[in-house]
């Protein structure tokens, strides 16, 4: 029970310091600044905003907070420990700095194995040439990269809870059919508790000196032995850390895809637990569990994306009907229940040819307006609205069955989402001139 007592309030810490505070708000307005594009994307494509700009940022930041105080929980109890002269924090500062630039390598695999190599090359020609100002690091690798396992499993808890929240739709072109999707991206703010070892007792507030059970630590390394922790001196020191998810899916609903890609994460982050602690045997299993973090995630996002080049596409009209992809809420299209993935075959008794076609019968009819439409299971059913006039948008997200001759087809593999942003904006600017 201490040990959770003392966990929480290296938790309560980070969020009630001042200058952790100061920390938290920069990047609270860092995310919601990247939150108001995709709601602004959200509006652009259909019709409205599903979701607000401070109802993102706010679910990134509460959200975060239980998984970070998830994360720490489990660091605290299996025992991941670091030397107070390691830094170990430099992981943390590289997963904010990469939020800035490359979304993709915001992952601590990738931060963590290039901290982890650098620290074993600074010690080996520390030890070999006698340079014992090269070892600053001195990072425990059964630690780092176990603690990198943690912050895994916890990423793939939150894309499944998550990471489905601020979706868009876009669309691709495949063997000459339009594909109707979504892009997901999605950040979250974690604070972190971490158990340093010090060689004297601190003199400040910020840290929460500890005595541990005699069953503790579950993991051993090379660090946390019984005759260093009889002397030593334990802190829990928190930091603040950004976990980001990114991905795009035509072959899945928002929903399956995010639990898949969760999945994904959580086994990734068991393999790379196990791996972790054969690192005290030798050298060559510390560089073994080094390498394969960062490889074995680009496998990972690799087979994902293999499965989405030869799966099936979910979303594609047909010669029997046009494909809702989004459904805006609050409109009439939502009032009638008409769902993604539904197939509109007729409206209004008539066949439904183009998307063209729903858009005209709309504004034409006085006030009442009934489609049938082909549910996901295959059912046929009739719904109907009767509020409707030439002032409402149905707030439907077509596939359509051509490409548009003014559109715009944006490659989302090769543009940033800012750049993607742009490109939309720069289509309605000259759709209105």
């Amino acid at each position: 029970m201490n040990m959770l007592v003392y966990t929480l309030k290296a938790i309560a810490y980070a969020l009630t310091n001042f200058y952790f505070i100061v920390l938290l708000a920069i990047l609270a307005f860092v995310l919601y600044r990247k939150n108001s594009k995709i709601v602004l994307m959200q509006k652009m494509i259909i019709g409205e905003k599903i979701n607000t700009t401070l109802e993102l940022t706010i679910s990134q930041i509460v959200i975060g907070i239980f998984a970070g105080t998830l994360a720490s929980v489990i660091m605290s109890y299996l025992g991941i420990t670091f030397n107070n002269n390691s830094s170990v924090e430099l992981i943390f500062l590289a997963s904010i700095v990469f939020m800035f630039f490359n979304p993709r390598f915001i992952c601590f695999s990738y931060s963590g194995a290039l901290i982890g190599f650098i620290s074993i090359l600074l010690n080996i020609v520390s030890m070999h040439f006698n340079m014992s100002g090269l070892d600053f690091l001195k990072i425990d690798i059964v630690s780092l990269m176990s603690m990198v396992a943690i912050l895994h499993f916890v990423e793939g808890i939150l894309v499944v809870i998550d990471g489905k929240k601020g979706s868009i739709p876009v669309f691709t072109n495949k063997s000459g059919r339009i594909v109707g999707g979504f892009a997901l991206q999605r950040y979250w703010l974690i604070p972190i508790a971490i158990f340093f070892i010090l060689q004297s007792k601190p003199d400040t507030a910020s840290y929460v000196q500890l005595y541990t059970p005699n069953w503790w630590p579950i993991l051993k390394n090379q660090i946390t032995n019984v005759n260093l922790l009889k002397t030593a001196v334990l802190t829990l020191m928190p930091f603040y850390a950004v976990i980001g998810y990114s991905s795009v899916t035509f072959t899945r609903n928002v929903k399956e895809k995010t639990f898949m890609s969760g999945m994904f994460i959580i086994v990734y982050s068991v393999l790379l637990f196990v791996l972790a602690q054969f690192a005290n045997i030798n050298l060559f299993l510390k560089l073994f569990v080094i390498v394969f973090a960062p490889l074995a995630h680009e496998g990972m996002i690799f087979i994902q994306r293999y499965i989405e080049t030869v799966g099936k596409p979910k979303y594609i009209s047909s010669d029997e009907g046009i494909m809702v992809l989004a459904v805006a809420p609050n409109s009439p299209a939502n009032e009638m229940g008409i769902k993604s993935g539904d197939l509109l075959v007729e409206i209004n008794s008539q066949k439904i040819e183009n998307e063209e076609k729903i858009t005209e019968i709309a504004r034409k009819c006085s006030n009442f307006i009934w489609f049938k439409i082909k549910r996901v299971t295959g059912k046929l059913e009739q719904v109907s609205y009767n509020k409707m006039n030439e002032n409402r948008r149905l707030g439907i997200v077509f596939v359509p069955r051509n490409v548009p001759k003014d559109s715009t087809i944006i490659k989302l593999n090769k543009d940033k989402f800012s750049d993607v942003l742009n490109k939309v904006k720069n289509k309605n600017k000259d759709k209105d001139d």
